[in-house]
């Protein structure tokens, strides 16, 4: 039997075991979520069971047997909740119940079910900094002055005739609006249809931590919190510092010091954490920062926030480096916190691309499912990604669909390039829809990058992934191990030791597009046994002393 074949077969009886046995509480280490792997998942894109044209929660209940097979342990879920879909879902009108676009409750119930059933875990998104303008807490508040729900947005009175302030939406224009009604403006750091929530009421906190009890009740292990820097704004509203230069929009540039990432943002952060701990579950947090001290900050001091603040600082290097990568892996590891590893999401344009050279795109492809997949920490990957899916940004203003694309044409594109459909198999609509119209337009790489046909190819980006995420639940090495960068001096092969219980493993990495030779020195080893390599190998022992790479080329092998 070939050893990638052995390595599925084991890590299929590993994982049935578990999903037989009772659940137990989580030593202290080893949470739950530190072994597992996290899937972002778009329900609109991700596959359509009732053939609108755009996907749904029974859709994503058919793929869970996929998802399992894969290697998955949890998968999260972008906002599905009732919304008028002015930012896909993330202008929330009841934080309570499921769209009718995606389904119902009874519907969510039964991809729970299915979920459980597959050991994959629901991890719901939750828009923490603002409603929909359509929320009934909003129409309430903005009746009249004295409302008792009034407080539970941001009203001001204008200055000069204009706004409160200078503070800008990052979509564009002022982040004010005023309501004609009281002759007031209200704040909105994103689209005027999403008013920020008034985090300072102590009943707008209450009710936004009994929206997740309602759902942990309902099965969900968790949330991704999304825009957590957003929350709070200073008290007296001053303006913020203007910069030099304009947005994508021809806004000016502010600092937002004063609307952005203020201390009382961890108070919070530290009350949802206490609910998700009165219920086993983990918070993911939305948390774009400037270095690694910012990101510890999300922690807490006490380990009592946020246990996966996302660090996106992969996602700002444009090409594989070396020296880049470890840098910031030294960086995330010198917090002595869990890192948490991300390299695409909906908002990011997809990895495939940003990475890829034109030439060499497969096998960078694979270089970094190996390098994400096997660093110590939790990773998240995106639907699609292994596939090695493509984006597929629009061309012309007229097929723009994310509405900041259409406002800020040409200079901003929009998001959809990264939300296409779901690439299952290779006809026209890749298996995600009958209907004529996908909400999105599917690429012509479809043909090649589909579920269906990159399972027949061992080869392909698909294996890949399926055999690194088994390998990660084979080898505890992988899964709980500590990592040690080795041959720090190298710019062009990146490699490290991950060590558990005896065992060491080897990753080495070459980011350039030519091949290398390395030397490894360990203590008292000579040898490794290969578990997986890119380009694939006969399997036999490599010596330490002089390993080749072939460019891009990816070896894990274990140290004997």
């Amino acid at each position: 039997m070939p050893r990638n074949t052995r390595i599925l077969a084991a890590v299929f009886l590993i994982v049935s075991a578990t999903f037989m046995s009772a659940q137990k509480p989580d030593a202290p280490g080893h949470e739950w979520w530190k072994r597992a792997v996290f899937y972002e998942l778009y329900p609109r894109s991700f596959a359509d069971s009732n053939n609108d044209g755009v996907g749904d929660l029974n859709g994503i209940t058919s793929k869970m047997g996929y998802l399992r097979d894969l290697g998955v342990d949890a998968i999260w879920i972008s906002p599905c909740f009732p919304s008028p879909q002015v930012d896909f879902g993330y202008d929330v009108s009841d934080y309570e119940n499921i769209d009718p676009m995606y389904g119902t409750l009874k519907d969510f119930d039964a991809m729970a079910a299915e979920g459980k059933k597959n050991g994959v875990r629901i991890i719901l998104d939750f828009v923490v900094n603002h409603s929909s303008d359509k929320h009934p807490w909003f129409i309430e508040s903005s009746s009249s002055k004295t409302n008792p729900k009034r407080d539970w947005y941001i009203w001001r009175d204008g200055k000069n005739g204009g706004p409160p302030n200078n503070w800008m939406s990052t979509f564009g224009g002022s982040a004010w609006k005023r309501d004609p009604r009281t002759g007031q403006f209200y704040y909105h750091y994103f689209y005027a249809e999403q008013p920020d929530l008034n985090w300072r009421n102590p009943e707008v906190q209450k009710a936004m931590y009994d929206a997740t009890r309602f759902w942990y009740k309902r099965g969900v292990s968790g949330f991704r919190l999304d825009a957590v820097d957003t929350l709070f704004e200073v008290p007296d509203l001053r303006d913020n510092q203007v910069l030099e230069g304009k947005n994508a929009y021809g806004d000016p540039i502010t600092d937002e010091k004063f609307n952005k990432k203020l201390p009382e943002v961890h108070d919070v952060m530290r009350g949802l954490r206490k609910v998700a701990d009165e219920h086993g579950a983990v918070l993911i947090g939305e948390t774009w920062t400037d270095d690694i001290a910012e990101l510890k900050e999300y922690y807490g001091t006490k380990n009592d926030e946020i246990q996966m603040p996302m660090n996106f600082m992969f996602t700002q290097v444009n090409k594989v480096s070396a020296t880049d990568f470890r840098s910031q892996i030294a960086a995330a590891e010198s917090t002595g916190q869990w890192p948490v590893w991300v390299i695409s999401n909906h908002d990011i344009v997809r990895s495939y691309n940003r990475y890829g050279d034109g030439k060499n795109n497969d096998a960078i492809a694979k270089l970094m499912a190996a390098m994400y997949l096997t660093l110590r920490g939790t990773p998240i990957m995106y639907y699609g990604e292994e596939l090695g899916m493509e984006n597929n940004t629009p061309k012309r203003k007229e097929d723009v669909q994310d509405p900041i694309g259409r406002r800020g044409w040409p200079e901003e594109k929009g998001r959809d390039g990264e939300r296409t459909p779901m690439q299952w198999n290779d006809t026209k609509k890749a298996g995600f829809t009958t209907s004529s119209t996908p909400w999105l337009p599917i690429p012509p790489s479809s043909s090649r990058d589909n579920v269906a046909t990159e399972k027949q190819d061992p080869n392909s980006i698909f294996n890949t992934y399926r055999r690194l995420l088994a390998l990660r639940k084979l080898e505890p090495a992988l899964r709980d191990g500590s990592y040690q960068a080795v041959n720090e001096d190298d710019q062009n092969v990146f490699a490290y030791l991950r060590k558990a219980g005896g065992s060491t493993i080897l990753v080495a990495l070459n980011m350039s597009g030519e091949s290398r030779t390395i030397a490894v020195k360990t203590m008292g080893a000579s040898t490794a046994t290969p578990l997986y390599s890119s380009p694939s190998s006969s399997g036999d022992a490599v010596q330490l002393d002089h390993l080749s790479l072939e460019p891009f080329g990816v070896l894990v092998a274990k140290i004997k």
